[in-house]
């Protein structure tokens, strides 16, 4: 059949432009099945990366370092679960994402300049069952360029078409400057006026709990503990929790137990978390949400790579699990 070798050959082509980059060249355990996969770089866009880093480093205006926050290019969505029922098997779920994901993939190609896209449909689904299990979003950025990695369609998706609260941690402020962290506060209160905003470092000389309104609110005279830091750093996100659910959820032990972490004298790096670890089989099957389960808040947390999501974690897991 003619047409099925020209598919055939279209999909040997396309699984030739893509890298996967942690695959495991031996791996019983199915860690492959979350290798990431990105489309490839032809050599010559490779070699022009090359070039244009031998040139020299030339000084520019501030003028010239502005850059538009429009990072996102226009036309761009999130893959999103397609509608599942439960008359469905799971092998018949399985083959409509499939199927979505790949046309899902066709649009996109159209794109140019779309740089790295993770074109694994597991890691996808890890998101949506993120999404669909979460009364509340925790979308932790790296203050230094934070538009880079606050995904516009995601706050679209959560806060519109899913209903749901989503919290915007501002992390690492210790590495710019005060003025500058407030600015950013500023612009992302701005634009999505539903978005809660947080901030948060493990940086021992911050003030988390002071008035952080002004850059000067952000400073701190006496060096506290990472341990504190951490505590103060949960007690900010439990306000804007209590905020959100109001009296719907009883979260007394949740404030019992930070208050307990900012009376200790321990260091944060002197944390043994192995007993407060729990393993589980990884699910990313369909998941029907019902808020606050059983009187339980499920927090989610999503954020690019390297921009502190552990230390949040360990911020809200504390010596005391």
């Amino acid at each position: 059949n003619q047409h099925a070798s020209d598919d055939d050959h279209e999909d040997e082509s396309e699984q030739g432009r893509i890298q996967k980059i942690n695959k495991q060249p031996r791996d019983n355990s199915g860690r492959n099945r979350y290798a990431l996969q990105f489309f490839q770089e032809s050599r010559e866009e490779i070699q022009r990366r090359k070039e244009e880093g031998r040139k020299a480093i030339e000084p520019i205006s501030l003028e010239q370092q502005e850059v538009s926050d429009n990072f996102f290019p226009e036309g761009l969505d999130l893959p999103k679960r397609p509608p599942w029922d439960f008359n469905m098997s799971r092998e018949q779920l399985d083959m409509r994402e499939q199927r979505y994901f790949a046309d899902y993939l066709k649009k996109i190609e159209a794109l140019e300049k779309i740089s790295y896209f993770e074109l694994n449909l597991e890691t996808w689904r890890q998101l949506w069952r993120v999404l669909e299990m979460s009364d509340v979003l925790l979308i932790i950025v790296d203050i230094r360029y934070p538009v880079l990695m606050f995904p516009p369609y995601l706050y679209d998706y959560v806060t519109k078409e899913l209903n749901k609260d989503m919290i915007l941690v501002l992390n690492k402020i210790d590495l710019a400057p005060p003025a500058l962290v407030v600015a950013w506060r500023e612009y992302f209160r701005q634009k999505y006026p539903k978005l809660h905003i947080l901030f948060f470092t493990s940086f021992p000389t911050y003030n988390l709990r002071g008035n952080a309104e002004s850059s000067e609110g952000l400073k701190q005279r006496r060096r506290k503990g990472k341990l504190k830091m951490a505590a103060e750093g949960a007690q900010k996100l439990l306000e804007t929790c209590r905020e959100i659910v109001g009296d719907k959820v009883d979260l007394s032990s949740w404030a019992e137990k930070i208050q307990e972490e900012m009376d200790m004298e321990y260091d944060l790096d002197d944390l043994d978390r192995k007993d407060n670890v729990t393993i589980e089989k990884e699910d990313t099957s369909f998941f029907q949400h019902e808020k606050f389960r059983n009187g339980i808040l499920t927090i989610g947390c999503v954020g690019t790579p390297n921009v502190g999501k552990s230390s949040l974690m360990n911020a809200l897991m504390g010596k005391k699990a």
